[in-house]
């Protein structure tokens, strides 16, 4: 199976969070994408594994994936090594994405970073015919990254007014991570009430510099190309 858009994150929610109206954009247009995390987020202090598990079912269902799976890498562990390398190598090969997505390469997670300098490596080097797998060597077009903790001075923003609140639908899939009145797990960074409004803040504020309702950005190391006829249309 091909898909359009090939999307890697470290844990179960990272990729709705940060890119979620994107994605149901995305797919509402008629686009294969899919999602690939690479641990179960077994060290998340609330939840477990097999709980985030379901829920990002349910957040599959609402972003209308065509493809999830999840590589069970150990959580916390997420960082250069040959298996880690290799089996990101044969998903780029196996779908064939014309645009890859990452963690943005400076985060306050560890697992991010990790995870968006992997991407990388396995952009360049799933383009090498010398390096060996079942399938043929295969490069995406482009490489972006998506904004989770840390800011970035953004490459683009895309327009999420439409698809804003399918993000948060999916987001809310995650009960088990975000603030819940019932439950007497431990708070966490992401489960105090305010959180959800930040990310609609932050939505609302890279909107705003676009002149759009709400927005998500992205970062790209190369040159975009700009389309100055589609623009002015």
């Amino acid at each position: 199976m091909e898909l359009d858009i090939l999307i890697f994150a470290a844990h179960p929610d990272d990729a709705e969070l940060s890119m979620g109206g994107t994605i149901a954009g995305l797919t509402d247009g008629g686009y294969k994408v899919g999602l690939v995390d690479l641990s179960r987020g077994e060290l998340g202090t609330r939840g477990t594994p097999e709980l985030r598990l379901k829920e990002a079912e349910e957040a599959s269902r609402i972003l209308k994936l065509t493809h999830r799976e999840n590589l069970g890498f150990k959580d916390g562990n997420l960082k250069y090594n040959e298996e880690h390398l290799h089996a990101l190598i044969r998903k780029i090969r196996e779908f064939r994405p014309k645009i890859l997505f990452a963690p943005y390469f400076n985060d306050r997670h560890p697992d991010h970073i990790g995870v968006g300098n992997l991407v990388k490596e396995a952009f360049f080097f799933s383009g090498l015919p010398k390096i060996i797998t079942d399938q043929e060597a295969y490069r995406p077009k482009r490489l972006f990254y998506f904004m989770q903790t840390y800011e970035f001075k953004p490459s683009f923003v895309v327009d999420i007014s439409k698809t804003f609140e399918t993000k948060m639908n999916a987001v809310r899939a995650y009960k088990s991570q975000f603030y819940n009145p019932e439950s007497d797990e431990p708070e966490t960074f992401i489960s105090q009430p305010n959180f959800l409004k930040f990310l609609e803040a932050r939505a609302k504020v890279y909107g705003f510099k676009i002149g759009k309702d709400y927005g998500e950005p992205f970062f790209c190391e190369e040159e975009i190309e700009l389309d100055l006829v589609q623009l002015i249309k």
